[in-house]
């Protein structure tokens, strides 16, 4: 999962012009001068030489690499803790963390404001349980493949461009593919949650959006989280119970929240300072990609040629959609 930081491509992600990742970079309160929809391809252009950009390539690959590997680790601790565990240490470690070096501010919100917070909190709950309930049944690269179809269709949506259905057939020949050959046969009940977490992650793009852009900082995010917190940690005390207090498990827990949480999400904010927007939404549609390589590395989770055949589809799709929505 990615796209969690804020810009001023807020504004953006709420249009229809909005592009997949032009909506992801906008969760988190880093305002800066936005060219029009069409002009982010020219931008994107000038910026590529500099130093500041080629910093923040670094950052988001850095990023996206820690956060795969985060939900491949986190597969390891499922044996033990569940996936309703396993998710409920992420995000309660996390929300603490950001809490603590946030410290948001409470007063002088409105109610508005507090729904949308809300609104982004439950998106960001639901999308960890049901991401966690889907690599529980299916191997990673596949999960992580399903679930970018959720800002994928967001991005065809709002872009309206008839291009923008090559890309949408593109991405439903590679989940064709994946499903005919080399990942075995995916379990029904991982499949939909891996959906469900797509629904839920193009949920997050826009209503991190509005957050973004109502709160300073991190401040939409650490909030959030704790909501999600609040959503997932009954799920997962009733699943795992007394399981969650164990020294390893609680040790295991913290290093995933700071691999998928805490070091991403302060890389994107950094990275969302240097990047145009679409060049982070081109960085992170490399996302099923990296999933497959850390589940083949971390869980043994083997790559036929036909599987990577059907990820290189649905990357070259969101990559084709990102650039499309952006012209």
């Amino acid at each position: 999962m990615t796209s969690t930081t804020a810009s001023t491509t807020a504004t953006a992600a709420t249009t229809a012009k909005a592009t997949t990742v032009t909506a992801a970079s906008a969760p988190a309160a880093s305002p800066r001068a936005t060219a029009s929809p069409r002009a982010t391809a020219p931008a994107v252009l000038r910026r590529a030489a500099g130093r500041g950009t080629l910093g923040g390539v670094g950052l988001v690959l850095a990023g996206a690499v820690t956060v795969q590997f985060g939900s491949a680790v986190a597969a390891l601790l499922f044996p033990r803790a569940g996936a309703l565990g396993t998710v409920a240490l992420r995000v309660t470690f996390a929300a603490v963390l950001l809490l603590v070096v946030t410290r948001p501010r409470l007063r002088g919100h409105t109610r508005t404001d507090w729904a949308v917070a809300g609104g982004y909190g439950l998106a960001l709950g639901g999308m960890n349980v049901l991401f966690y309930q889907a690599i529980d049944r299916i191997p990673l690269g596949a999960a992580v493949t399903l679930e970018v179809l959720g800002p994928l269709l967001l991005s065809v949506v709002a872009s309206r461009r008839a291009a923008s259905l090559l890309w949408a057939g593109l991405a439903l020949a590679g989940v064709f593919l994946l499903g005919q050959g080399g990942f075995g046969r995916l379990d029904a009940v991982g499949v939909a949650c891996a959906l469900g977490a797509g629904a839920m992650w193009a949920a997050y793009i826009v209503c991190g959006a509005r957050a973004g852009a109502r709160f300073p900082r991190l401040d939409a995010l650490a909030l959030a989280m704790t909501v999600a917190m609040l959503v997932s940690l009954p799920l997962g005390i009733g699943a795992a119970g007394a399981t969650l207090l164990e020294p390893g498990v609680l040790a295991l827990g913290l290093v995933i929240a700071v691999m998928s949480s805490g070091i991403p999400y302060a890389l994107e904010l950094l990275a969302l300072r240097r990047l145009p927007a679409a060049t982070f939404a081109v960085l992170t549609s490399l996302a099923p990609a990296l999933a497959a390589l850390a589940g083949y590395l971390v869980l043994g989770q083997g790559l036929a040629p036909v599987q990577c055949a059907a990820i290189a589809l649905v990357v070259a799709a969101s990559v084709g959609a990102v650039r499309t929505g952006g012209r």
